[in-house]
């Protein structure tokens, strides 16, 4: 235990010596903004947390009743001082909190739920800071840009926050502005943890977490420019255009910079408020399958998706004039791009999923990375068991028992989990993030895993498939052929779907007719 303990600290000190070096040689290291205290506050978390796990289980005999139990515990002290460290130092550090807090159904629940209440601790920035920003970026004061500007936020956000004003010439806008260090301290945050999780496993060789690492220094330098956000959301807006429940709200290009973007005010309540949609006589389950639907579009016919659906993101509101209910899609700043190779395995890997073909649902899990771990990769996809995978996951409904099942395993499992996201492309590392923010979404509006969230998925997975096909031939007739079949695939759905609903309405009126006959009216 001595000679690993002093192991932790010979590499700690080395690395954080070289990055130290690195970042003063570089001209990076400002005492400001990555103090001592900012350093130690993550070196001193990450080794307590070490520790803790090394002492606290290595005399329990490993999968006993005693041994769960602490461990348990230890995820959940854990969670807890990687929340207070994240909460802290801010910036960076909540938004990979937010990340890690937002996959349910691949680590733990001690650290999930612990980590959600990050989306609700963001920092504010200062007024003061606000006016800094928009002097700096905009060359004028808010006065002379603005009628109004409410001093308090709408909403803030481990990189932003954003604040309703109204332009001179009476339009209501949205500003969303950038917290003024967080720029200068990404990269260093970034580092910091690099060198931290290297350091980590030289402990424990079993857990890779490079890749959130990884995936941190890859989006974060495009989510803190505003304008690439501005491209995303006017990007999507173009590409979702036939659907009439999406609202997009617009950009105003003259007023955005790289730290400041203006956007169209779009009030509504949030995706996950159930008494916001009764209350303003908004079905619920429209509202879901208009969800699944949008999402199916993103994923497996354009490759270009939405990344951060969080309850803040999606908001839920009645048309002014029409009446119609809507979805309004907000934060543009992290979309993953799917590579067409990519897109057609996971379309194939759908398919597959819903249709119970097991011969291909492992093909398609390994040829997406998954290798031998392919029957951990379908749970975690589609946060079923295993038998359910088996049995048709379109076919039997989720439970509360299987739930609690597959958040259980990923205690259990946490080793191969972090072995299998190590090796999945790292398109697929945003995908399972996803998910598991839209699952939350569904289980909350309680439409989790309903039949028509399949049906759309697979009418955009026979869609993108075939498109791929037409595409790739010249001859009239494949064409032809590839037409028919999709139309032919597409109907049989849409019969799949009817009987699904004719059976709905029989279920409910002898329901119905059940009831009256149980409790007949008196006269």
């Amino acid at each position: 235990m001595a000679r690993k303990a002093l192991k932790f600290a010979s590499w700690t000190s080395m690395a954080l010596g070289a990055s130290g070096v690195y970042l003063y040689s570089n001209k990076y290291l400002d005492p400001s903004d990555f103090g001592a205290v900012r350093v130690g506050r993550a070196v001193a978390t990450t080794a307590v947390i070490s520790y803790d796990y090394l002492t606290s289980l290595r005399s329990v005999p490993y999968g006993s009743e005693e041994y769960l139990h602490l461990r348990s515990e230890v995820h959940l002290r854990s969670a807890r001082r990687l929340c207070e460290l994240c909460c802290a130092n801010r910036g960076t550090f909540i938004k990979v909190g937010q990340h890690l807090g937002a996959l349910d159904h691949v680590l733990p629940v001690e650290y999930t739920s612990t980590l959600k209440v990050l989306h609700s601790q963001a920092p504010q920035s200062s007024m003061e800071e606000v006016r800094q920003v928009i002097r700096e970026d905009l060359g004028k004061e808010i006065h002379d840009l603005f009628l109004s500007f409410d001093d308090t936020p709408l909403g803030a956000a481990s990189l932003a926050q954003v604040h309703k004003a109204v332009l001179h010439d009476g339009q209501t806008v949205a500003v969303k502005i950038q917290h003024p260090k967080v720029q200068a301290q990404s990269s260093k945050d970034i580092l910091l943890m690099e060198v931290l999780v290297l350091a980590v496993k030289q402990l424990f060789p079993e857990f890779e977490f490079m890749w959130l690492v990884d995936e941190a220094k890859k989006n974060l330098p495009l989510e803190l420019d505003f304008l690439n956000e501005g491209r995303n959301a006017e990007k999507v807006a173009q590409m979702l255009k036939h659907f009439d429940f999406l609202k997009v709200p617009r950009i105003y290009w003259e007023l955005s910079t790289k730290r400041v973007l203006l956007m169209e005010f779009v009030e509504g309540g949030q995706v996950n408020d159930r008494d916001y949609m009764e209350r303003n006589k908004i079905d619920v389950n429209q509202i879901s399958r208009h969800l699944g639907k949008m999402y199916s579009e993103m994923i497996f016919v354009n490759g270009f998706v939405h990344c951060d659906p969080h309850p803040g993101n999606v908001l839920v509101r009645k048309h002014p004039v029409t009446g119609k209910a809507e979805i309004v899609l907000l934060d543009h700043g992290l979309y993953q791009v799917l590579t067409e190779e990519f897109r057609l395995d996971y379309c194939h890997l759908w398919q597959s999923l819903i249709w119970t073909d097991m011969q291909k649902v492992k093909m398609y899990s390994q040829r997406l990375g998954a290798a031998d771990l392919y029957p951990l990769f379908a749970c975690m996809l589609t946060a079923r068991s295993w038998n359910s995978v088996n049995r048709g996951i379109s076919q039997i409904p989720v439970t509360a028992t299987e739930d609690s099942e597959i958040r259980s395993n990923a205690a259990t499992y946490l080793p191969q989990i972090s072995q299998l996201l190590s090796h999945v492309p790292r398109q697929m590392l945003l995908i399972f993030k996803t998910n598991d923010l839209l699952r939350s979404i569904e289980v909350t509006l309680g439409t989790r895993a309903s039949a028509s969230s399949f049906l759309s998925m697979s009418r955009c997975c026979i869609r993108a498939l075939a498109e791929h096909k037409k595409k790739n031939t010249h001859s009239f007739l494949r064409r032809t052929q590839i037409s028919v079949s999709e139309a032919f695939n597409l109907w049989q759905i849409n019969l799949h779907e009817l009987m699904l609903r004719v059976k709905g309405l029989r279920l409910a009126s002898w329901v119905s007719t059940l009831i009256c006959w149980l409790m007949p009216v008196s006269h």
